[in-house]
Order: C-alpha cells, then sequence, then structure tokens
C-alpha cells in the first residue's frame, strides 16, 4: 500500500482559456446560490476555497515543498504559484464545499445545483479547448502526506462510530457521509482525466482511486459537525431560528 501512495503524483494541463471561463461560472454560481437564499451555502463554500488555499499554498507549497507549478515549462515564482493557486483552490474548494452542504442539507434545489457543478466539470475542459495551448502544468507528490491523510480519515470516522456506540444511537448515517465525500472528488478527478486534463499513464487510475478515497472523504465527519452546529442556529438564508420561533409564537 505504501509503494501505491508514492507513486501518486497528480499532475494538470490547462491553458488561460480555462482559468477564465471557470471563474465566470463560479461567479454565476455564487448569483444563483444568492438569489435562491442559499447564504449558509455560500459562506461555507467560500471558507472551502480559503481552507483550500491554506492547504495548498501554505502546506503544499510553502512547507512540504510537494507543490510545483510551471508556465510554458519554467517553474514558476512565488506569486504567479499563488495567483494559479488562488485561483484553482477558490474554484474547487468552493464547488467542493457548496456540493458537501447541498448534499447534507438535500432541499428541493439540491439537484439542479449538483447537476450544474458536475455538469460543469465536465464540459469546461473541452470549451476550454477552443482557447489557446495549454501551458500551464501543476504538480504535487503525494508521498510525504498521504499516509497523515490516511490516518486522519480513520480516526475520524472511528471518532464518529465511538461516539455512536457512547451515545447509543445514530449521530451520523456514515454511509451518506463517505458516498458525499468519495463523490465528489470522483466526479471532478474523473472529470479531468477523461477531458486530458490529467495525463492517462501507469498512475492515472490509482491518483483517481486514491485521492476519491481519501482527500476529501476524510474531513466528512468535522464538516457534517459544523453542519448540525450552525443549522442548530441559523436557517438556509442565515436568519436565526430562535427569532422565527418567537414570531411564530407571536
Amino acid at each position: 500500500m505504501n509503494n501505491l501512495l508514492n507513486e501518486i503524483t497528480p499532475t494538470r494541463n490547462f491553458n488561460i482559456t480555462y482559468i477564465i471561463i471557470d471563474s465566470i461560472f463560479l461567479i454565476i454560481l455564487l448569483i444563483l446560490l444568492l438569489i435562491r437564499k442559499k447564504n449558509q451555502t455560500v459562506l461555507f463554500g467560500l471558507f472551502g476555497g480559503i481552507l483550500y488555499l491554506i492547504v495548498d499554498y501554505v502546506g503544499f507549497y510553502l512547507l512540504s515543498h510537494s507543490r510545483s507549478i510551471y508556465f510554458n515549462n519554467e517553474l514558476c515564482n512565488s506569486l504567479n504559484t499563488f495567483l494559479v493557486l488562488l485561483w484553482m483552490s477558490l474554484s474547487y474548494g468552493f464547488t467542493n464545499f457548496v456540493y458537501i452542504w447541498l448534499l447534507l442539507r438535500n432541499d428541493k434545489d439540491t439537484k439542479y445545483f449538483i447537476f450544474l457543478i458536475i455538469a460543469w466539470w465536465i464540459v469546461a475542459p473541452s470549451i476550454s479547448t477552443l482557447g489557446d495551448q495549454n501551458v500551464i502544468t501543476t504538480m504535487r507528490t503525494t508521498n510525504s502526506y498521504h499516509g497523515l491523510m490516511g490516518l486522519a480519515l480513520f480516526v475520524s470516522y472511528f471518532i464518529l462510530i465511538l461516539v455512536t456506540f457512547i451515545k447509543k444511537k445514530e449521530v451520523a448515517n456514515i454511509i451518506k457521509l463517505n458516498l458525499i465525500g468519495i463523490s465528489v472528488q470522483f466526479a471532478w478527478e474523473f472529470a479531468l482525466l477523461i477531458n486530458g486534463i490529467r495525463p492517462f499513464n501507469e498512475t492515472s487510475i490509482k491518483t483517481l482511486i486514491v485521492n476519491s478515497l481519501i482527500e476529501t472523504n476524510l474531513g466528512m465527519p468535522a464538516i457534517y459537525l459544523i453542519y448540525c452546529l450552525v443549522n442548530k442556529k441559523f436557517n438556509e438564508d442565515m436568519s436565526k431560528k430562535e427569532k422565527i420561533d418567537e414570531e411564530r409564537k407571536a
């Protein structure tokens, strides 16, 4: 298993057009969510984007030196690396966390937004081929941290199961959390692979499977806890539940 993880080096090749059209999509998605008064979802999505940026730029790039970005085969400096990672983090961090929050809530709009996000992940790379050549390459080695991620995954779900045993009642649907955590990463990893953003080579399937099983999924118990705490106090439009209850009683 250790050799499997050591072989994984996720790589992406894309162009400037991809960044531009994806940024436009993110703005449209944000506006649609606000129109539907999904303020909780928006805030959690923005939190996800910031979190991804901290992990990717600070953790992977500055501290572990496992992240590198090339422009026209030239290694980017810190500023250009930050700018690319800012877009990547806001793109996948925002959409990932919106996807998760929507499925946890699972209201009447969920299916439409989930379809919109997955459809965009699939078609965006194809649309970007109408623009310039792929001049940007991102790489990161995973052998330095995937072991820790696997440990975090096991510990987080173990704690959730332990709490369930102690309370003698189900505190969370473990299967549902796993399905959400695995599916969100798998959906965009698969879209990247079939569109050529991720190069298809001897480690492609391993990257797809291991990343999907671990990377987003490890945070699902913590995300569910945040979801429960937030929804105790606030409605989806971020109005306080207590205030509404008082108004109804009056």
